[in-house]
């Protein structure tokens, strides 16, 4: 298979993601979900904590989708095709953005592949450059969540990213505390995280050459995967997170705790509760303890 073709132009995704959430709020294809926040501390770490205001229109929604899947006799895919209200941007021949219809963060892309893949495959060098084509005019955390049990909710194969910083006061990424008390190496663990996962630095400088640094990366993560037990040719459910100086992978035992559900976010430090019943068990048990519980120990 040849390489690959970009089809971004460098400099116009901040400016198209912009103009794009303003159109699709407008025409009401954009359906954001409220919240309020708190900060919870653990650790050293000042974790996100938002609650969800009202989850009506994404249950509202959901039902729609399953009475569709069940007329049709086949799973609904909202992307495939994709709702052009919410398009971005061509990346590359093989993959496109979009926004997230039911954002909780403002402009959080949806890093889409135009055809049907798993969403538990393995990620592939494509993958990687896509990503990194959109961090080189976005600085973000991308995050993949690696199946069901992982948090990913669509089995369409799709990668995520949320401009920084997460919070609007202390760190841009709220684990950041205990990823600067690491020595970093090739590949290393981060002593403060009680569970099984790995940890890589990147280069930053990758952003002038996504083929680099997909081709990069794409080593990195199997190397990652590799240290935490994961076999490349039958994947379990994972969370990947990565920015431009790292790359994180976390696998995972369960969705929930309790009936919090937790995805990739909460690895960063970004946990979403449905209720104030939710945030006082987080409160009660500790975000570290409900990562540790949904992780493997």
């Amino acid at each position: 298979m040849g390489q690959q073709k970009i089809l971004l132009q460098p400099g116009t995704l901040w400016k198209s993601v912009k103009e794009r959430t303003e159109y699709a709020l407008q025409c009401g294809a954009l359906l954001s979900i409220p919240t309020e926040f708190e900060f919870v501390e653990q650790d050293g770490v000042r974790f996100l904590v938002r609650i969800l205001s009202n989850l009506n229109r994404k249950k509202a929604a959901k039902e729609k989708q399953e009475k569709q899947s069940a007329t049709s006799g086949k799973e609904f895919n909202p992307f495939l095709p994709y709702e052009e209200d919410l398009f971005v941007a061509d990346i590359s021949d093989t993959h496109v953005c979009i926004l997230n219809k039911f954002n909780v963060v403002d402009y959080h892309l949806l890093i889409i592949t135009r055809a049907f893949e798993e969403q538990e495959s393995l990620l592939t060098l494509e993958d990687f450059t896509a990503m990194w084509v959109c961090l080189a005019d976005f600085d973000g955390l991308g995050f993949y969540n690696s199946g069901k049990i992982a948090g990913a909710s669509q089995r369409h194969k799709h990668l995520q990213l949320v401009p920084l910083p997460l919070a609007p006061s202390g760190s841009q990424i709220p684990i950041e505390p205990l990823l600067r008390e690491t020595e970093f190496h090739n590949s290393i663990a981060i002593p403060k995280l009680p569970f099984l996962h790995a940890f890589a630095p990147l280069n930053p400088q990758w952003v002038e050459s996504p083929f680099t640094a997909g081709k990069a990366t794409a080593e990195i993560y199997r190397t990652l995967l590799d240290d935490v037990g994961l076999d490349a040719t039958q994947l379990g459910a994972y969370n990947l997170l990565m920015t431009r100086e790292w790359m994180l992978i976390v696998p995972r035992s369960q969705e929930h705790f309790h009936t919090i559900s937790v995805n990739s976010l909460g690895f960063a430090g970004a946990l979403l509760v449905k209720n104030a019943e939710e945030m006082q068990l987080l409160k009660d048990q500790g975000p570290i303890t409900i990562l540790k519980s949904v992780a493997i120990s």
